[in-house]
């Protein structure tokens, strides 16, 4: 019993002075998110149309998706202080405090002018109530090739930009914006 009390005197003795005391907290990125804010972009022009815009939720991040019937070749993404039209160049308002301006290289028409995406509700592309860094998506229009939209977001937040291929010859256009810095 009297080298159980020395032990356990002595344990409470090194916790006391802190030998067995935890290491000092470091603070990592936010989900290991490196992105950063500034204007992304590829040159090109697709020969693919647009056929739909989404939306959905991650753990880390809000992402904003755009489907093209072929290969994504350039885009443009960029907070920018008021979102425009393509052509007329009018503002397209959105809820937030930040707006990025997402332009794809290609078409919402085919080669007759057929619209290839027509949004129901060009102010509401996709219902975001309860995300967490999305106010609202909007259409700014496709113009001589070009496919734009606004995207108002929480604030200027980190974000990033990536292709992915398929379903079948199609394409995926992503944007995912960051929860928090």
């Amino acid at each position: 019993m009297k080298k159980f009390r020395v032990w356990l005197i002595a344990i409470l003795m090194a916790v006391g002075s802190g030998l067995v005391a935890p290491g000092p907290a470091t603070a990592a990125p936010y989900c290991g998110l490196v992105w950063g804010s500034l204007m992304k972009g590829a040159e090109g022009m697709s020969a693919a149309n647009v056929t739909n815009v989404r939306t959905g939720q991650h753990y880390c991040f809000d992402r904003l998706v755009i489907d093209l019937n072929g290969p994504v070749s350039g885009y443009t993404v960029r907070y920018v202080p008021q979102v425009t039209q393509d052509g007329s160049g009018l503002p397209v308002p959105l809820r937030g405090q930040a707006f990025l301006q997402v332009t794809v290289n290609a078409p919402a028409y085919d080669g007759q002018g057929n619209a290839t995406y027509k949004p129901a509700d060009p102010k509401e592309l996709s219902n975001v109530s309860g995300y967490q860094t999305f106010r609202q998506v909007a259409w700014a229009n496709s113009f001589e090739g070009y496919s734009s939209l606004g995207l108002g977001v929480r604030a200027r937040l980190p974000f990033r930009v990536f292709t992915l291929a398929g379903p079948d010859a199609g394409s995926r256009f992503v944007i995912d914006v960051a929860h928090f810095w």
